[in-house]
């Protein structure tokens, strides 16, 4: 033996992550990238003093596309568990 400590040893364990049912798809992706997008369009407006715009783009951008990003997620084809 080599005298190093073995992983079992060093109280190392490898775990499995749970799955919790979150799937990130395109879809996912895509409307996360438009919320981006509008909050950037949003804050430059803002810095052109565009007093009608520039709220618009962001209320949009952060009540709408972020979350819509996070909660829309794909119809699954199995049984579900």
């Amino acid at each position: 033996m080599s005298g190093r400590p073995t992983t079992k040893s060093r109280g190392i364990r490898k775990t499995q992550e749970a799955d919790l049912g979150f799937r990130w798809g395109m879809a996912n992706t895509l409307l996360l990238s438009i919320g981006v997008a509008l909050l950037v369009l949003g804050y430059l407006a803002l810095s052109k003093r565009s007093i009608t715009l520039a709220p618009v783009l962001l209320v949009v951008g952060y009540c709408v596309f972020i979350p819509a990003s996070l909660v829309l997620r794909r119809r699954d084809d199995g049984a579900g568990e």
